[in-house]
């Protein structure tokens, strides 16, 4: 039996619509759109999902909220922290920290929750990693974050509704510790920063310890080297991923260097203080903390 090819003649727009078809029927990626919104507004806080160009090509899958308006508004950016366990890393959604994006919306700010590199339907390559647990370069890896935190902040400065100033990054874990690194690069409109949490590599060893404690603390004394930026560091007595002996070794280590980062060391937080900035009930705890260090910023 002969099969003859029959020649196919398409134009470009044609062609496209081929071409998302055939992605739709074989689950091509989840992020093929374009960059910006990818649909409308939903409910009061006119939560709306966004895709934004990040680094290696990648676009970061995020969630935006916005206060009623349609004027320019700052910005706040809010960075998700790590699973402890690789596997979970692809299945992670996108970021809402509904507490925190609430209270800032409130405030006037839009909210900005990139998903960054290597994390859910962001994809793309991890690039945090920090290297072997003997050894750890916390360093680079939360520079890697706050690369893609800088991203965020770029692309969303040059919506029409964003102000270019007065903007606010706040982290959670990894995502504090990237907020940290960033802090050393001092970007330019960046008002004030809040660490919850801040680190990595806890829960990482047989007894789930840290990584190579040590190699924290140098970290955050290089960050705090350079940094100028005002930042509020919050931390639980009970945070699983990081006692409070180290968390003030390393706040230590970043003021001693330069840093200017006010500590608010708080009492045990449910079962666990490490889940203090994304849980609801915590609000009434960080909420006065956060109001006070914002006051005239």
């Amino acid at each position: 039996m002969r099969f003859h090819l029959i020649p196919f003649r398409a134009s470009a727009s044609s062609m496209g619509k081929w071409l998302l078809l055939l992605a739709l029927l074989v689950g091509g990626p989840a992020l093929a759109q374009s960059p910006g919104p990818q649909g409308g507004e939903v409910g009061s806080l006119r939560e709306q999902e966004w895709r934004i160009p990040g680094l290696e090509g990648v676009l970061m899958e995020a969630t935006v909220f916005r206060p009623p308006g349609a004027g320019r508004a700052p910005l706040m950016v809010m960075n998700h922290g790590s699973p402890a366990s690789a596997e979970e890393r692809p299945e992670m959604t996108r970021p809402q920290f509904t507490a925190i994006s609430s209270f800032f919306v409130a405030r006037g700010y839009i909210v900005v929750l990139p998903l960054r590199r290597g994390y859910g339907a962001t994809g793309g390559r991890w690039a945090e990693a920090y290297g072997a647990c003997e050894k750890p370069d916390y360093f680079h890896a939360g520079l890697e974050a706050a690369a893609d935190i800088r991203a965020a902040i770029d692309f969303m400065r040059r919506q029409p509704f964003v102000a270019t100033d007065r903007t606010i990054v706040v982290g959670q874990s990894a995502g504090g510790w990237g907020t940290l690194a960033l802090s050393s690069r001092n970007p330019r409109g960046v008002s004030a920063m809040i660490d919850f949490a801040g680190g990595r590599g806890g829960q990482q060893t047989a007894s789930g310890g840290v990584c190579g404690p040590d190699s924290l603390v140098s970290a955050a004394a290089r960050y705090g080297a350079t940094a100028r930026v005002p930042l509020l560091w919050i931390t639980t007595e009970n945070d699983s991923f990081f006692a409070p002996d180290l968390v003030r070794r390393m706040v230590a280590a970043y003021n001693g260097a330069g840093g200017q980062a006010i500590h608010r060391a708080l009492g045990p937080f449910g079962e666990d203080g490490h889940a203090l900035a994304g849980s609801d009930t915590g609000a009434v705890i960080w909420q006065p903390l956060v109001s006070a260090f914002l006051t005239g910023r």
